[in-house]
């Protein structure tokens, strides 16, 4: 019988090892640089990371360190594309409610993440920016670009009004007081025949979209596009305040007003500046908002969206721009997509709310960063575990550990402070007492080139408190700039006696390991 001489020489079955990683990376090759060009309104490159080599075929590949930008622009591209293509006018009619509510939580993230003034003002802004761009169209025929600039006026002067009692008072009394002003608007409006309150609401002012494709699926097509446009110009202003000066010196405001105040930080200032731009931005919605519905209706001011948009950004995590879109995303496609349900949709917004107080640290987005921190706690647990029961972790069940020396030192670091254990008998200890320094037995000599070798890092050390006459024990930290801590108070006069203690406390570490 013939036997291949090729299948005896067949190389044996491989099992690929390390890290098999979701997301694709970049090859390097030759000295290509990828960290030029930094992202706009930010302070990170669009392609910061570093060079690593893949434990299964040993290629030099280049890890992003943030894929965060790369996530913004592919949900970005999907937010945009998914609805046009859908085409339907429940689909476009609410991407278009999400983008105008993402473009508010945006601004409303800059009061409350950024700027730490917890106001519910938010809809006054854009209700009153709204009706006055509407009045002013209505009355004297101005155009929807005139609108626009007249809401973001209207938003910059009406978030003054507002602001400047931030500078007195903060917290509930504040988060009170813009309630209520939001609950005036809401009857003044409902009050006044000026702005429509035989019509329930101000309508007939001026639009962008074409008579023709009004109410029509072009229109809506339009409508989706611009309002995901102001959206887009809301969440660069975001980045624009919170990722560069202002947003600095607030998150200092934010750790320690004292320390802020000692640095020479005025943080009322910048919180007032904070409010102003998002008031501004604000008022910029309410004036689309009312050349995208021509006009504005009382529901602005109702403490019911008030509270949707609160569970928007609590569902998503506060101080995030992801968290207010993403939040805003789940809130709307629960409450549009799903009305035949009624209201129990909003039952399932509060359980939603609920869960994610309960167990998520800051939202949705804040659930990777928990989980991270479960699993490297438990793996400590297990590392912890097998190390009592006296044996070292293989190589490939420590994945977390790269460089695997490491492994192989720990283990025989461990089997030399088993035998070192042995050696140290009285014997020994006394030998060490009469002599600290000098010549010794090969047991306590083999024990003190063991301490002698070990790193600076919590290394038990003479000090000289006085030439030759007083001595105490600190330990070192083993970090450049951190000075060494005492250990207890206690004052050695011998050179020699202060020697031996410091044995004495290596060795009682040794015997504890």
């Amino acid at each position: 019988m013939a036997i291949d001489k090729q299948s005896q020489h067949s190389a044996p079955s491989r099992s690929l090892v390390g890290d098999r990683g979701w997301l694709p990376r970049i090859r390097l090759a030759g000295q290509r640089s990828l960290t030029r060009y930094r992202i706009p309104f930010t302070r990170r490159t669009w392609f910061q990371g570093h060079a690593v080599v893949n434990p299964r075929d040993l290629t030099r590949q280049y890890k992003l360190d943030d894929k965060r930008p790369w996530f913004w622009i592919g949900g970005l591209i999907a937010a945009l594309i998914i609805p046009i293509l859908v085409g339907t006018n429940l689909a476009l009619t609410a991407a278009t409610t999400f983008a105008l509510y993402a473009a508010i939580n945006l601004m409303w993230m800059l009061v409350i993440g950024t700027a730490g003034i917890f106001s519910l003002a938010t809809l006054a802004v854009v209700g009153a920016s709204a009706y006055l761009a509407a009045w002013f169209s209505i009355e004297f025929g101005i155009t929807w670009p005139v609108m626009l600039l007249l809401g973001t006026l209207v938003g910059l002067l009406f978030g003054a009004i507002i602001g400047l009692p931030a500078l007195r008072i903060d917290g509930l009394y504040f988060a009170l007081l813009t309630m209520g002003v939001v609950e005036l608007c809401r009857v003044y409006v409902l009050q006044s025949r000026t702005f429509g309150s035989a019509t329930g609401g101000l309508y007939g002012a001026d639009t962008f979209i074409p008579v023709a494709w009004q109410l029509k699926t072009p229109g809506l097509i339009l409508g989706y596009v611009a309002a995901f446009a102001v959206m887009l110009a809301m969440l660069g202003i975001y980045r624009l305040v919170n990722g560069q000066r202002l947003g600095l010196l607030l998150a200092t405001a934010r750790e320690s007003e004292a320390t802020a105040e000692a640095l020479g930080i005025n943080y009322q200032r910048a919180r007032f500046t904070v409010f102003l731009i998002s008031s501004a931005g604000l008022g910029f919605i309410g004036g689309f908002y009312a050349t995208y519905f021509k006009g504005a209706s009382p529901s602005l001011f109702s403490i019911d969206q008030v509270m949707l948009l609160f569970a928007m950004i609590v569902i998503g995590g506060l101080g995030r721009a992801e968290g207010a879109v993403v939040g805003t995303g789940v809130v709307v496609v629960l409450d549009k997509m799903f009305t035949e349900f009624g209201p129990i949709r909003f039952i399932v917004i509060g359980l939603i709310m609920l869960g994610v107080t309960l167990f998520a640290r800051n939202g949705l987005f804040g659930i990777r960063d928990q989980f991270v921190e479960f699993r490297n706690k438990k793996k400590s647990e297990r590392r912890s575990g097998r190390t009592e029961k006296g044996g070292e972790p293989l190589p490939e069940e420590a994945t977390e550990i790269r460089d695997k020396d490491q492994i192989y030192f720990r283990r025989f670091d461990k089997r030399l402070r088993d035998h070192l254990k042995t050696l140290v008998t009285p014997e020994v200890i006394e030998e060490h007492r009469l002599k600290p320094l000098g010549q010794h037995s090969d047991p306590l000599e083999r024990v003190l080139n063991y301490f002698r070798g070990a790193g600076g890092e919590n290394k038990y050390v003479l000090y000289e408190l006085k030439a030759n006459t007083e001595y105490k024990i600190i330990v070192t930290t083993g970090e450049k700039g951190i000075p060494p801590r005492d250990v207890d108070s206690t004052i050695y006069t011998s050179k020699n006696e202060a020697l031996h203690a410091v044995f004495l406390k290596r060795v009682q570490d040794l015997m504890d390991s």
